[in-house]
């Protein structure tokens, strides 16, 4: 029997990292902000202000990333300079590795020419069985204290 109860589909989610909500893809490069007349706009220095794109968003993501994972380790680094007490193999290394995955992984975001590469670059491989078998990006190394 007919109960007048018609299904709608949901409206499409965008990752808002690459898209606006109606799907529409975000500028990947800087560009100059003019206002409706389309002259610069400029900060109160007189300097042309930039809006960011989409690349330099995620690579000023990566660093925070980066400087997030150094953090734990930077006192190391500290007693270093100020007692010349050696920092240990395993943080140095580790450190160096977190240094060099960041501009790895900032290297594959200026890499991609368009907004389908990076959600790509951003996504996970999968076999044919839906198997995860790697991501797509240069991976952080592991912390060598968990």
């Amino acid at each position: 029997k007919d109960l007048g109860i018609t299904e709608v589909a949901d409206d499409p989610v965008y990752d808002s990292r690459f898209y606006y909500g109606d799907g529409t893809a975000k500028t990947l490069t800087d560009t100059n902000m003019v206002d409706d007349n389309g002259d610069p706009l400029l900060d109160s220095n007189g300097n042309q202000m930039i809006a960011l794109g989409v690349k330099s968003v995620l690579k000023a993501k990566e660093k925070t990333i980066a400087g997030a994972l150094l953090a734990p380790y930077d006192w190391y680094v500290v007693r270093k300079a100020e007692k010349s007490t050696a920092i240990p193999s395993a943080i140095t290394t580790y450190r160096d590795g977190v240094r060099t995955a960041c501009n790895t992984r900032e290297t594959e975001i200026d890499a991609c020419s368009d907004t389908a590469a990076l959600v790509t670059l951003y996504s996970a491989t999968y076999d044919s069985d839906g198997k995860f078998v790697k991501f797509n990006m240069t991976q952080y190394p592991a912390d060598p204290n968990s």
